[in-house]
């Protein structure tokens, strides 16, 4: 399965109402305020015009007004979302993806859509056709809770990638198993019910569908392309990029990580200063919270027990290009985003989601603390984080000096 995942009909019980839900976040009540609601507005008034030749034409738009690559495609044919009815092998969903924003497409089907809002997190929406003004953009905030909303994702809005075996309709067979996917997943259990494109020197479970007892049905193994497994016309691109896809693992929960740092935060200090106004929040349970959700999240950052992903994987350059052009580099050239592509992903383990809006707009307290303890595991003093070579350290530092506002003025704890 995927993130945009599980969008199953399947409603919270009737009258339980998660913290996220109660002051101060109020998620379903709170207006949201991102890209896709100012597309709605510029549709509303007719100051955006939308292309009326076909679904892929109003993918292409979507796609460029929330700045998200078409290289970055992935392929899913399980059948594990809202849109199950429409998905198949033949007819995979297609996902893309940038670090404030993720979009996903079947054909014959409409355009799913979360954006990351600065107050709320991750917003999720549907995005149809309508004859008046192109797109019809309805935000949902029941159906997709159901998966989005779980322990899976640290109990608030967040994002998830799934490993499931599917049958050769792309029915997952759960008596099977299944696999919640991030850096740290062993390769040999990735990417079931994922098309694959490209090479990897570790066996994975992609391009394949199964038998109830197990067995592997393989539909071409490894290939360069799709296009003798569907219809390639009907997408942007006739790829499943193996380097994409373990991008967007490590950056899905790496977004769920700091949009549950800050809802869990919020609604700690909000606590704390109704029931002791005259106190500082982060002298108590506030700060406790703040302390716990910011050793995590530097943990995921630097890679913390990262899948070795052994004598490497090789992708499609299109998708690498687009990946490193949209982040800063040094003077010297050098980038979080370089890849390395054998034994780990990038050459420099320190996660270019520091460039996100969901780091930027961490509470400061939090963004603080995080700052704080990477900067003290760069300087050698986080003996937790310890396989960080000094010369990887130095070469870190050195990039988010240059590249990351805040970081060379040494942000620091706030009292």
């Amino acid at each position: 399965m995927s993130l945009l995942a599980g969008l199953q009909v399947r409603s919270r019980a009737q009258g339980h109402v998660d913290f996220w839900d109660r002051a101060p976040i109020r998620y379903s009540d709170t207006l949201a305020t991102n890209k896709l609601t100012e597309l709605s507005a510029a549709l509303a008034s007719g100051k955006a015009e939308v292309p009326m030749t076909g679904g892929l034409d109003r993918l292409r738009f979507v796609l460029k007004f929330l700045d998200v690559p078409e290289e970055s495609q992935v392929l899913v044919f399980s059948k594990t979302s809202l849109q199950n009815d429409l998905i198949r092998p033949t007819n995979p969903r297609a996902l893309y993806f940038s670090e404030n924003a993720y979009v996903g497409y079947v054909p014959g089907g409409a355009i799913e859509a979360v954006v990351q809002d600065p107050v709320l997190g991750p917003v999720f929406y549907f995005v149809g056709s309508d004859r008046k003004r192109g797109l019809r953009i309805e935000r949902d905030t029941n159906r997709c809770m159901s998966c989005h909303a779980t322990s899976r994702t640290e109990n608030v809005p967040g994002l998830l990638i799934r490993s499931v075996f599917p049958d050769e309709s792309g029915h997952p067979l759960l008596h099977l198993g299944t696999t919640d996917v991030a850096h740290e997943t062993p390769l040999a259990e990735r990417w079931g019910g994922w098309y694959v494109t490209g090479q990897s020197a570790i066996a994975h479970l992609g391009n394949l569908t199964f038998t109830e007892e197990g067995e592997a049905n393989p539909y071409g193994g490894e290939v360069a392309d799709l296009k003798g497994q569907l219809d390639v016309s009907k997408y942007l691109r006739p790829t499943s990029d193996i380097v994409s896809l373990l991008v967007l693992e490590h950056q899905c929960q790496m977004h769920t990580l700091l949009n549950a740092a800050s809802l869990n935060y919020r609604r700690s200090r909000h606590f704390s200063e109704i029931i002791d106004p005259d106190s500082d929040p982060n002298d108590g349970s506030a700060g406790l919270v703040a302390e716990s959700w910011a050793e995590k999240i530097t943990d995921y950052i630097f890679y913390k027990d990262e899948a070795d992903i052994g004598e490497g994987v090789d992708g499609d350059e299109a998708f690498q290009n687009a990946f490193v052009e949209r982040y800063p580099k040094t003077e010297d050239g050098d980038s979080l985003a370089d890849f390395r592509l054998y034994g780990r992903i990038f050459k420099r383990r320190c996660s270019f989601m520091v460039y996100s809006d969901a780091f930027r707009k961490l509470p400061p307290t939090v963004k603080a603390l995080v700052i704080f303890k990477m900067r003290a595991a760069l300087d050698g003093e986080n003996e937790r984080i310890d396989w960080l070579s000094g010369s990887e350290r130095k070469r870190i530092d050195g990039i988010l000096t240059e590249t990351l506002p805040g970081w060379k003025q040494g942000d620091v704890v706030p009292d």
